[in-house]
């Protein structure tokens, strides 16, 4: 790998706020200058309770929700300068995401879920089919490929949702309490997954309110009413 000082952060937030209904009563300052740098191949979760700012933090990184103030680069791009459009492609794109309901559609195979978000990028179906079938290899259910959601445990159907997440080869995974429907057994094997997906230098972001989820990242922050705080660094940041 480069040296990670030159890379160019596949996240990096600078002075980042938002507040909602700004000047009225209901006002509500949900995030205070978040300064945030994630590059490619960081294993990063941002806890927090809820109403610290943790899901507000994921709707701007994701690109779901946008500022009041301060600047969001996505793998180098300013969030800021594209248009609906264009940031509906960069979401496509440069964005994984995984969440705590699995968001499956049930009367779809794990084959076809796996391979939805290829029809909007106009994938042709023959290689529409393939991609969905080596990113259920990636997962260790290859084997699984035709079976509906109800035919498969939690843990399976959230590596399917992780496939689907990893079809378009986003540089960023971003899962949101990820084993939070999972009993713990289940839990620690997605937790090896992603391990696994960030020695294979995807960037995974890990939201979460659970202590013992976020010490299985390199480096966790925590969100305390709207500031994010850096709680540990790990060997991981200097790795080769």
């Amino acid at each position: 790998m480069s040296d990670r000082q030159t890379d160019i952060p596949v996240i990096e937030t600078r002075g980042l706020g938002k507040v909602y209904s700004p000047g009225t009563e209901a006002e509500v300052v949900a995030l205070k200058q978040v300064d945030l740098r994630i590059h490619r191949g960081d294993f990063v979760a941002i806890m927090g309770p809820s109403g610290s700012g943790k899901s507000t933090l994921m709707n701007l990184i994701g690109c779901l929700d946008t500022p009041s103030e301060g600047v969001y680069e996505c793998d180098g791009v300013d969030v800021s300068t594209l248009d609906r459009e264009e940031l509906a492609i960069l979401r496509r794109d440069k964005i994984g995401f995984v969440f705590q309901g699995f968001n499956l559609l049930p009367r779809m195979s794990a084959l076809d879920n796996v391979a939805m978000p290829l029809g909007y990028a106009q994938v042709p179906n023959a290689d529409r089919r393939q991609m969905a079938q080596d990113a259920l290899e990636s997962v260790g259910l290859g084997e699984r490929s035709g079976h509906r959601p109800s035919e498969l445990s939690g843990g399976q159907q959230q590596r399917v949702a992780i496939a689907r997440a990893l079809i378009n080869k986003p540089p960023i995974l971003l899962a949101d309490e990820p084993t939070g429907a999972l009993d713990s057994k289940t839990g620690e094997e997605i937790l090896a997954l992603f391990k696994r997906l960030r020695d294979d230098n995807h960037t995974v972001v890990l939201i979460t309110h659970d202590a013992e989820v976020a010490a299985h990242a390199d480096r966790v922050f925590v969100m305390r009413d709207g500031e994010l705080h850096e709680e540990k660094s790990d060997a991981r940041e200097t790795r080769a």
